[in-house]
This record gives structure tokens, C-alpha cells and sequence, in this order.
């Protein structure tokens, strides 16, 4: 799996928002060797800029995942926690989790679920937030302390990175979106060797799974002609119903042209599709419930053309989600050929179309 291998190290480092620190200086020395010029936002963003004399055209992914944070010790050394990010709670009985004490050393525990031994005969309610605590195998609150248990400390689902028996898919935590930082990386790389006119600005928000936090500086830092946040929605191909937002693995990228906070411009729509069907790109059209960093990057200065290059995801915002590699190429060559097809007389159009 060494053609993944970018997207494997990602996903194994630890970073809920406002823990990204570890991620953003991999990121950046990454970009540091492809780059002309290397910024960063005062949340803790960082972007490489490839110089042109042609509009400006942003790439991002998002550092963060979902996960906990420490929030209490019970007497009985029991780890209280809170939700940072969209969480069920269900999804975490059960599971192995790891407290993150420092960039060198995490604790393991496991989310305790009640034996069906111990609730015969009761009534049965929905598991809370409030039910869930990670039993690291402390004695007491002292004990826990003593291990290095702090309050804030960030808790992570504990990773086995794999490919799947066909070789097709590749399962993670993290996907949403270890997966976007990383095509950012790989798009800054392939710059070296394509011909294009534009300025490309590539690299990571923060704080996207809070509130999409990250995109507002990063954006108002470089107000771009074109905003593209790489990002990853729900697949739903294993449902028996699907509903109205509904995508499969393996038929494409997602030309994302609604959720509740970004409506793709009917210019830039066009545009999509007349790039992917001219190339043969696979797309799905896709109808999304949540929203991604373009939201609040539409906002920038006087305003901007914003979208989402999604990749479909089974299981997202859990312990594990899976994703398909002709997918992942799907978004590589989608985003490459924006970059080659983009200039100022697009722009233009694009702007006259609106």
C-alpha cells in the first residue's frame, strides 16, 4: 500500500479541533517542499502557494476529526467525556479509545457498554452522551491523574488502517478529512509537472467539525478567485433506503451542488460538469444535509466562488469509515483539471454567467 502511504500516516495522527498542531507541522513540511511561499492563519491553518500570474485558486482539507475531550475523573478513575464534533453516541460502546497525555505517549481505555446480563428486566433507553465514559483501568481519580489524565486532554478512536480483500477500498478513522489534507498535498506536489496560469494555494483549515471555524480566517487571509475545500460526505449505498442524499462508493467524485449553507452557483455547476463529462470524470451529483469549509469561504471579502470536491464515505464520524480508490482518483483528476482549464478569461465568464 505505498501508493497510499501519505494518506495512512495522516490518518494515524491524532487531532480533534483545536488539537492540530502535530497534524499542521507534518502538513507544513510537506508543502515546504513543493511551495514558493508557505502561510498560516492565526487558528493555526497552513497553506502553500504555487505563484502564477493567472487568478487565484484555493485548495483545503480539514485537520480535524471528531473524537472527545476529557472533561471529568470520576472517584472511581472513570474518564468523563465530551463530544467534539457530530457524535453518536451508540457508535462508541465498546470501543477502544486512547487519551493523547502528550505527542509521545497515549493511554488506552475502552468505552464501557452495560453487559445484557446486568439489563434484563429494565427498561431500555437511548444511549446519551452522558452514558459514555472510557474506562482506562484506573483504581481511583488518583490513579488516573497519577497515569497523566488531565482535564482537555483530547480522545481519539484507537486506528487500524487497512485495504480491503479487493483492494479497493481503504478503511480509517479519520477519513473526514485526513483524506482532503491529503489530496491538497498530493495536488501540491503534481503542480510541478503540469502547464497553468494561476496562483495555487493548497493546505489545511482547523476547527472544521465546530463549526467550520478554520475556513472563515483562511479565507478572509487569502480571499481567492476560486475556493475548493476536498472533503468527505456520507455514502449510503449500504441503506436499504437512501433518501434524497444519496451517494455510492466507487461511481466518482460528488459534484456537491446543495446543502443548507452553500448553494454551488449555477456557473460554477455547469463548469463541473462540463470538465468531467468532456474527460470522462465518474461524478455523482449530490444532494448533502451537512456543509463543509466552502460555506464560510463563500464569504470572503466581497464574496467568492465556492464548492466542495467531496469523496463519498461509508461510516463517517465513527470509529472507522471505508472509501474507494477510483473515487479517490476521480477527485485528483477532477481538481487537476480545474487547475489547467482555469484563467482569467473563466473567471470572467463565470462572473458574466452569474
Amino acid at each position: 500500500m505505498e501508493k497510499y502511504e501519505l494518506y495512512e500516516k495522516l490518518v494515524n495522527m491524532n487531532g480533534i479541533a483545536g488539537h492540530e498542531s502535530n497534524i499542521k507541522r507534518f502538513v507544513r513540511s510537506y508543502l515546504e517542499q513543493y511551495s514558493d511561499e508557505i502561510v498560516q492563519d492565526k487558528l493555526g491553518g497552513v497553506f502553500g502557494i504555487k505563484k502564477g500570474n493567472g487568478p487565484t485558486i484555493m485548495f483545503c482539507g480539514h485537520m480535524d476529526e471528531v473524537g472527545f475531550m476529557v472533561v471529568g475523573i470520576t472517584k472511581q478513575g472513570m474518564i468523563e467525556l465530551h463530544p467534539i464534533g457530530g457524535i453518536n453516541p451508540e457508535v462508541y460502546l465498546s470501543q477502544n479509545m486512547e487519551i493523547v497525555i502528550n505527542e509521545n505517549k497515549t493511554i488506552k481505555g475502552i468505552i464501557g457498554a452495560i453487559p445484557p446480563h446486568l439489563t434484563r428486566g429494565r427498561e431500555k433507553k437511548p444511549i446519551s452522551m452522558d452514558d459514555l465514559v472510557l474506562d482506562i483501568g484506573a483504581d481511583s481519580k488518583e490513579h488516573a491523574i497519577k497515569m497523566g489524565v488531565r482535564i482537555g486532554q483530547q480522545v481519539v478512536s484507537c486506528n487500524m488502517f487497512y485495504e480491503t480483500e479487493d483492494k479497493k477500498k481503504l478503511v480509517s478513522k479519520a477519513w473526514d478529512d485526513r483524506f482532503g489534507v491529503g489530496m491538497c498535498l498530493e495536488i501540491m506536489k503534481e503542480l510541478q509537472n503540469i502547464n497553468h496560469p494561476n496562483t495555487v494555494i493548497c493546505g489545511a483549515t482547523v476547527q472544521e467539525e465546530v463549526g467550520l471555524r478554520g475556513a472563515v480566517v483562511a479565507s478572509q487571509m487569502i480571499q481567492p478567485d476560486l475556493f475548493i475545500t476536498i472533503d468527505v460526505s456520507p455514502a449510503t449505498d449500504f441503506m436499504k433506503e437512501q433518501g434524497k442524499s444519496s451517494c455510492s462508493l466507487g461511481k466518482g467524485f460528488l459534484v456537491r451542488f446543495y446543502d443548507p449553507k452553500c448553494i454551488m452557483s449555477a456557473p460554477l455547476h455547469k463548469y463541473f460538469l462540463e470538465i468531467s463529462e468532456e474527460k470522462n470524470i465518474p461524478h455523482q451529483l449530490f444532494l448533502s444535509m451537512g456543509a463543509t469549509d466552502a460555506a464560510n469561504a463563500q464569504f470572503a471579502g466581497k464574496g467568492i466562488f465556492s464548492s466542495t470536491l467531496g469523496l463519498p464515505g461509508r461510516y463517517i464520524h465513527t470509529t472507522a469509515s471505508m472509501i474507494h480508490v477510483d473515487d479517490i482518483k476521480a477527485v485528483k483528476d477532477m481538481a487537476l483539471e480545474i487547475i489547467k482549464t482555469f484563467d482569467n478569461e473563466k473567471l470572467k465568464q463565470l462572473k458574466e454567467e452569474l
